[in-house]
């Protein structure tokens, strides 16, 4: 199955979309013209807006407030990307160069800083304080998640409880309130919302465990860049989590983030290796399984729409993800 078709309905709308991004995020300026440019043909998954416009139907379906709220969430994503580029010295995201690699980091930190503002200009067309609320307390979790990413680079003494809270704040938090935004633009009512956001926040989940596995078990052409980047990156995934309760691995990632910056690709591939040979990674496809129970089965209680298909559809996608 692939992911397109199961959502293949919404083209027009996601176009419209797509067209909206490009013409909010033109600058006077042509550097941060540029930039952006840059950032935008490099092209996405658009997860957030589907979310948005799947949750939308829900409700009553205004293509205008929920083109809004989709623009709004995937600038913020878009936004966060360019910063995470800054913060791990990444040249190359989706097998293209950086805006960081492109311009340095100077002007990558102001063109993220750009695409927040617009964001937050495009919500502004929205009369709804609680949208607004939402959002706000959505973009600080974000915020105090990079940063204790950041605090746990090479910290080897972590556990599951850290790493579930890292991923909650750094994917499946915007996940989660794409499909709220979604259902209170559409007038959804606050128990169905909340369903929604229940649900957004267990696929979110899911989806980066998968991504995190994922990190090991494809290629570089599949990933975009070098497997076991985390790792590269001095991040503590939950394969790794797992495998490091086997005392042999864990000394080698002891002895890998003693060398913390000077860690090269030739370093970690006696850890990969290891890393395949325990049962880590069936492991964490088991959580990411859990999650999407728990998404499924909040589903279950929102009313039947072809959009509610949909995000079975989609569950199933990402639990059967392998590359």
């Amino acid at each position: 199955m692939k992911l397109a078709k199961t959502y293949g309905y919404l083209k027009k709308d996601l176009d419209l979309i797509e067209q909206s991004i490009n013409k909010v995020i033109q600058a006077d300026h042509s550097v941060l013209r540029e930039a952006s440019t840059e950032l935008l043909k490099a092209g996405g998954k658009r997860i957030r807006p589907i979310f948005v416009l799947l949750s939308g139907r829900f409700g009553e379906c205004d293509i205008e407030r929920l083109q809004t709220v989709a623009v709004t969430l995937e600038l913020i994503h878009m936004a966060t990307l360019v910063h995470d580029d800054v913060i791990d010295d990444a040249d190359i995201r989706r097998s293209q160069p950086t805006i960081r690699r492109l311009y340095g980091n100077r002007i990558a930190m102001y063109t993220g800083d750009y695409i927040l503002a617009r964001a937050l200009e495009e919500i502004t067309t929205l009369n709804d304080i609680a949208i607004h609320r939402i959002l706000s307390k959505t973009i600080v979790e974000v915020c105090v998640g990079e940063i204790e990413q950041i605090k746990d680079k090479y910290n080897y003494n972590q556990g599951l409880r850290d790493y579930l809270r890292r991923i909650k704040r750094k994917t499946a938090l915007l996940i989660a309130t794409s499909c709220q935004l979604g259902a209170l633009a559409a007038g959804v009512s606050r128990k169905d919302a909340n369903r929604l956001y229940q649900y957004g926040y267990y696929i979110g989940m899911s989806y980066q465990i998968i991504d995190d596995i994922l990190d090991f078990t494809s290629s570089p052409k599949e990933l975009g860049k070098p497997v076991g980047n985390d790792l590269l990156q001095g991040n503590i995934t939950l394969p790794v989590l797992f495998a490091m309760e086997d005392e042999s691995f864990n000394s080698k990632v002891k002895n890998l983030f003693s060398q913390k910056e000077e860690i090269t690709e030739t370093d970690i591939q006696p850890i990969l290796s290891h890393l395949h040979s325990t049962n880590a990674i069936e492991r964490s496809y088991e959580m990411s399984n859990l999650y999407l129970e728990k998404a499924l089965h909040m589903l279950d209680k929102t009313p039947e729409k072809k959009a509610k298909s949909t995000l079975k559809d989609i569950a199933k996608y990402i639990g059967n993800r392998r590359s």
